[in-house]
């Protein structure tokens, strides 16, 4: 892949905020941490729009966390969750997110995806088709490999996790064995 990065050119960041949410959740157990995602994505450039796309519900729970976002400097895009007869619920922000990135390819260098979702490869490429640099930063390990070869450019988070994540649990078994070898396991339950 040839990326092309300098503190000139000019970026914009597509968040897709559920996959992220569960892939940190289902592999991690933890949060991420959307600062950080942001910096690293971004690196030295100029950020034109960071954008995430968010579902909110009934309970209206999550406005703590809309506000978290916007106060690290990312726009918030809601969609209300569908609840259909029979109890099925759901929330896409697939085709938004897709729109924005194609009307503000023309205006910006390149553009960030934040998710791993094999649902944006005809994005990418008809990104890349019109001359703006596509990126992606997501967790490798749920992230689609068609994705991650259609991209100029993958930021794996899992190469560090501890880095994008909040609350991320120690690993008890990698402590026990260090305590081992520097003989202070006393053999207690973590």
């Amino acid at each position: 892949m040839t990326v092309i990065k300098h503190k000139e050119q000019r970026v914009a960041i597509f968040i897709d905020t559920q996959n992220l949410y569960h892939s940190a959740k289902n592999i991690y157990r933890a949060k991420v941490n959307f600062d950080a995602v942001i910096k690293a994505a971004l690196g030295d450039r100029k950020l034109i729009r960071a954008i995430a796309y968010v579902v909110t519900t009934e309970s209206g729970e999550e406005q703590s966390f809309f506000e978290a976002l916007e106060k690290i400097g990312i726009e918030v895009k809601t969609k209300d969750l569908q609840i259909f007869f029979g109890g099925a619920k759901k929330a896409d922000w697939d085709v938004g997110l897709a729109v924005d990135a194609i009307k503000h390819s023309q205006k910006v260098d390149s553009i960030v995806l934040a998710s791993g979702d094999g649902d944006f490869v005809p994005l990418a490429e008809y990104v890349k088709s019109q001359g703006c640099q596509v990126e992606c930063i997501a967790f490798g390990k749920s992230s689609s490999s068609r994705l991650r070869e259609t991209v100029d450019d993958f930021i794996d988070m899992d190469d560090a996790p501890h880095n994008f994540l909040i609350g991320l649990r120690p690993n008890n078994k990698l402590k026990r064995q260090v305590r081992k070898i520097v003989g202070t396991d006393t053999d207690d339950n973590d």
